[in-house]
């Protein structure tokens, strides 16, 4: 019978060595990580009947990290997460349908020796949750919950009532404005890096100036896009799962963030819509209307951003 082949994850030398004692002595064949990256990279080049893993470490990562690759990768090994904190609070059921069990430190070698070998001698291993879907599915699925949610949140603060404007107008530009956070979620890029140029964005901005509103409509609204958002997210947190978490709150805050810059540029650049055709000179009214012509090629170049963040 080939050993049973046990991760052990741990940024705390002391429990690293004095488990891989305990546990190699019971012919569990052990490899060890001292952080979340280093044992993602066993996990993408080996197979594992067990994952026993610390829940907090420092660095990129977590334990809820290491088993969520873990399932992707074998979903039939058995997972097990350590964690000082006895208290888990609200994240206790969503970390327990990811795991099979938390063991509370100070660590327990013959604890953890008993529960993994009544976990390896269950035939039938007890139903796992759903299946774990990338964040950018799951609200790109959501979408029209959460442009519904964002309107009447508006509309609760009254934000959207300062000028005469139509419900389709009050929300045509979240479909642009979500496709471009999912695919930010989708490719991910450096945070605060700005890279992404949206010309649906900096079109919102000069949409809203000449529709009347004044500059902290913008703030407003995208304030109430980060939090319908978050609660979206919160709402599936089984289903996109806990190790995901953190990483898609970041993006998410990120990307409207850069988006509501953009809105605040393009609200800045439409200062021409105040004026009268007839106020500017003919050759004036060409290059302006060239301009306006040329919409979607205009570049990140030729159009003066915010330098600091809203947020």
């Amino acid at each position: 019978m080939a050993p049973i082949k046990l991760l052990l994850v741990d940024d705390d030398e002391t429990v690293l060595t004095g488990l891989e004692t305990v546990l190699g002595a019971h012919e569990f064949e052990i490899v060890t990580a001292s952080n979340a990256v280093e044992a993602l990279q066993h996990i993408a080049s080996q197979s594992f009947d067990v994952v026993l893993s610390d829940l907090h470490m420092p660095g990129d990562g977590d334990g809820l990290t290491v088993v969520s690759a873990m399932r992707h990768t074998n979903p039939k090994a058995v997972t097990l997460l350590l964690s000082a904190n006895p208290d888990m609070t609200q994240a206790t059921a969503a970390i327990l349908r990811q795991v099979d069990e938390v063991v509370l430190k100070p660590v327990n070698a013959g604890l953890i020796l008993g529960v993994i070998q009544q976990r390896l001698a269950q035939d039938v291993p007890p139903p796992r949750s759903q299946t774990v879907e990338a964040a950018a599915t799951v609200l790109e699925r959501e979408s029209a919950s959460i442009s519904q949610e964002w309107l009447e949140k508006m509309n609760a603060t009254g934000g959207l009532t300062a000028a005469p404007i139509t419900l389709e107008e009050q929300s045509e530009h979240l479909p642009d404005a979500l496709r471009e956070i999912v695919y930010r979620l989708r490719y991910p890029q450096p945070l605060g890096s700005m890279t992404l140029f949206s010309m649906a964005a900096l079109q919102h901005g000069a949409r809203r100036r000449r529709q009347g509103f004044p500059a902290p409509l913008l703030v407003e609204e995208a304030r109430a896009l980060q939090v319908v958002l978050f609660q979206a997210v919160q709402r599936n947190i089984e289903r996109i799962g806990i190790g995901q978490f953190p990483g898609t709150l970041m993006v998410i805050a990120d990307e409207v963030n850069a988006q509501l810059l953009q809105s605040l540029a393009g609200y800045e650049n439409e200062k021409l819509a105040a004026f009268s055709q007839a106020a500017i000179p003919a050759q004036g009214r060409e290059k302006a209307e060239h301009e306006r012509n040329r919409g979607p090629e205009r570049t990140a170049s030729s159009v003066r951003m915010p330098k600091t963040s809203v947020f």
